[in-house]
């Protein structure tokens, strides 16, 4: 049974940054692909980067475009999303997810993701 566990997150002023990771455990996500997804209060969950399984193809909302960057550590069987130039609109739970299709390409529809983190979360104040 694969596990996924967020961290990094916290509470920074605008134009602050953060680093999350997630960490698979119990068996190794480094064939798919991974992905952010947010949640705001009283709001819909909403794409914010994916990267592919090896690492080479990365896709990013026009919101976080420029600010945030994908990665991942096969070796560590971990993601990351670094954070830079935060600002309060980014405020949010984030979720981890991986979508479990051998070689998968990078993906903003949540859909096409069937495993989940719990989620960690971001404040960003003014």
């Amino acid at each position: 049974q694969v596990q996924l566990v967020e961290s990094g997150g916290g509470l920074v002023q605008t134009g602050g940054t953060l680093r999350l990771s997630c960490a698979a455990s119990g068996r190794t996500v480094n064939n798919y692909a991974m992905g952010w997804f947010r949640q705001a209060p009283g709001k819909e969950r909403e794409f914010v980067a994916a990267i592919s399984w090896s690492g080479g193809s990365t896709s990013y909302a026009d919101s976080v475009k420029g600010r945030f960057t994908i990665s991942r550590e096969n070796a560590r069987n971990t993601a990351y999303l670094q954070m830079n130039g935060l600002k309060p609109e980014d405020t949010a739970v984030y979720r981890c997810a991986v979508r479990r299709q051998w070689w998968s390409n990078p993906s903003n529809l949540s859909n096409h993701y069937d495993l989940w983190g719990q989620g960690t979360q971001v404040t960003v104040s003014s």
